[in-house]
């Protein structure tokens, strides 16, 4: 790239965009909204045309130091890249969403999801671990605004949960943060990432991150505050949350908890897979007796979490491409299906199941391509979830064959329960006169569905083409923890004299 600050402009461009839609009207904020944020989507393109597969682990690299102990650090590995690039891509099909729902305050409206890009990118691309603090909690500013301004009838009350839960997490992490940095005396994230802390202190460090992180994702029994917010934001706020904002959480662990404190990652690994077990099968079944679209969809998204986690801390390879190959699948899915709830709550303005029925009659397209994202959240061979799920399934089975034996019934209640909502709301007898009116998808519903549509399908036909990113610095992420590695008892699965495991396990065991 000949030295140009890419990243640098990629988090300026909606930053001016946010600016000039605080005094623009309504109908010139939605346009240089959606303009700065097809720019940012070109930007990405490019920057994903420009990484150097196999070349250094830290690309496009910036540093200004701003003052002693804090520095304006940014660069990218592959991991980042990825997470990026799924940012960048959905928050133009945020913007195009909110085009018609939106109808008052739209200036703030546009610049608050504006203002949300610049402190995502912010985070992926962010090398000093103050700056990395600033901006993952910056970020629930426009969140709370979102959902507390433009949401529904209970929107302040969801909003003010969203807020202190994922805030009461951070305090104990920057608290843990002001002590590595006394200890390493750098605030650099790469030099952390290398540096040996003393293992008592990698307990309370592990915690103290984990307490954020796990509200994030959200980790079972803090997952509560997901449901409310996704049903009270308006759409395009349940597409960035669950497409983006959940990833937050994962992207901790893979950044800090794992490569920082090792050991601390292999001595909590059983608490990690317990909580993730329960939250796999009971946010499961809560989601089969939902009557809310939005509650079903949100509980579901609980479990896919759950299941990163698992993959995040098997501590072998396969585990943590099947975690980051979740998370973007994921990010598109549970993204597209949100979307799908909102064009018919657009015509109908309910999200109660009961209130629909026989949609393919009248609207045959909207009823395939809420199919296609149906199969995908399910894990559909071919589609960008199985890849994912097979991976981290695989590395957790490597492992703990009874963890993967009880995450592996998640899928099938996924299957559930996704296509009993797929029953009732698009097959049967339509008995209800408005609904059978509805008219089928229009052309902007198209192009919001369409893209995601071909995403899904090609990272289910070529995953390797997100995976090839991500491997080397998921190598090196791997050899930094196999030291730790837990204990697989994949030897009591083969029995006593048999080979060592090592020669039958697909990819490195450790």
């Amino acid at each position: 790239m000949g030295g140009f600050p890419i990243l640098s402009v990629m988090l300026a461009v909606p930053l001016i965009g946010a600016i000039a839609c605080l005094f623009l009207d309504a109908k010139a904020a939605r346009m240089v909204a959606l303009l700065a944020t097809l720019v940012n989507l070109a930007l990405g393109i490019v920057l994903w045309a420009n990484y150097d597969i196999g070349g250094a682990q830290w690309q496009f690299r910036e540093y200004h130091e701003v003052f002693s102990g804090f520095a304006y650090a940014l660069g990218i590995d592959g991991i980042a890249l990825m997470l990026i690039m799924l940012s960048v891509f959905l928050m133009p099909i945020c913007i195009g969403a909110s085009w018609e729902a939106i109808t008052h305050r739209v200036g703030e409206y546009m610049a608050a999801f504006l203002l949300m890009e610049v402190l995502m990118i912010g985070v992926f691309a962010a090398q000093d671990i103050f700056l990395f603090y600033i901006l993952f909690e910056a970020g629930l500013i426009p969140m709370y605004l979102i959902i507390g301004v433009w949401g529904g009838q209970n929107r302040i009350y969801a909003a003010y949960k969203f807020f202190l839960y994922t805030l009461l997490g951070s305090v104990l992490m920057l608290i843990a943060m002001l002590w590595m940095v006394n200890e390493a005396g750098t605030t650099y994230i790469p030099y952390l990432q290398e540096y040996d802390f003393p293992i008592d202190a990698q307990t309370w460090l592990w915690l103290a991150f984990f307490a954020s992180f796990a509200v994030k994702m959200p980790m079972w029994p803090v997952h509560t505050w997901l449901p409310d917010a996704h049903v009270q934001a308006p759409t395009a706020g349940s597409v960035i949350l669950a497409g983006v904002l959940l990833k937050l959480g994962g992207y901790g662990f893979i950044r800090f908890s794992l490569p920082m404190f090792p050991d601390a990652s292999a001595d909590f690994g059983w608490l990690v897979w317990g909580l993730s077990m329960v939250a796999v099968v009971l946010t499961s079944l809560i989601a089969l007796v939902q009557a809310d679209m939005k509650k079903l969809i949100a509980y579901s998204s609980v479990a896919h979490m759950a299941i990163v986690t698992v993959g995040l801390f098997a501590f072998n390879v396969q585990g943590l491409e099947g975690a980051m190959m979740i998370m973007l699948g994921h990010g598109l899915v549970s993204g597209a299906l949100f979307l799908c709830v909102g064009v018919i709550y657009d015509r109908l303005h309910t999200r109660e199941i009961s209130r629909y029925g026989g949609l393919a009659i009248n609207m045959p397209a909207y009823a395939t391509l809420f199919l296609l994202f149906t199969m995908a959240s399910i894990g559909l061979p071919g589609t960008s979830n199985f890849v994912g799920e097979f991976l981290a399934l695989a590395g957790i089975y490597q492992v703990n064959s009874w963890v993967a034996f009880v995450c592996t019934t998640g899928i099938i209640l996924g299957a559930a329960y996704m296509l009993y909502l797929y029953r009732r709301v698009v097959f049967g007898i339509q008995t209800n006169e408005d609904a059978a009116a509805m008219p089928d998808l229009s052309t902007r519903e198209y192009l919001l569905l369409g893209p995601i549509a071909a995403a899904v399908l090609w990272m289910g036909v070529y995953p390797e083409s997100f995976l090839a990113p991500m491997r080397a610095d998921i190598q090196l992420l791997d050899t930094r923890l196999a030291a730790a590695a837990p204990e697989s008892d994949a030897q009591f699965a083969i029995g006593e004299g048999a080979p060592p495991v090592e020669e039958h396990a697909v990819g490195e065991v450790h």
